[in-house]
């Protein structure tokens, strides 16, 4: 019996929901929450833009092995370019030097190091 009671379609919920933020808020009360609303929505709709953005952004920057490298400077080639290192200009020593240096940027410390005796 309560499940038929219950069955109340979109429009309906709308006046509900809309009535009972009357209630609640008051006349007064209503426009500045739905601005307030609004601007939430708006909000994350920018940042949900901005994340897309920077998605398209890396997917574009992938890189793309098609088979096993042919050369040491294919290697250092691909490790540059997914570290975001430009390899223009670099012989191989410095494409080598770079790239272990962005590494051993991220490197976390040795827990020895940190041992209390």
């Amino acid at each position: 019996m309560i499940e038929y009671s219950l069955n109340i379609l979109g429009g309906e919920w709308v006046i509900i929901i809309f009535v009972v933020l009357i209630l609640f808020l008051g006349t007064g009360h209503l426009p500045g929450a739905a601005r307030k609303l609004g601007k939430a929505v708006n909000e994350y709709n920018r940042a949900k833009a901005d994340v897309q953005n920077q998605l398209k952004e890396v997917s574009h920057d992938s890189v793309e092995i098609s088979g096993p490298v042919e050369s040491e400077r294919q290697k250092n080639e691909i490790i540059a370019k997914s570290l975001g290192i430009r390899t223009d200009g670099l012989t191989d020593e410095q494409l080598q030097k770079t790239i272990s240096d962005r590494m051993g940027q991220k490197k976390i410390d040795d827990p020895e190091k940190h041992k209390s005796n």
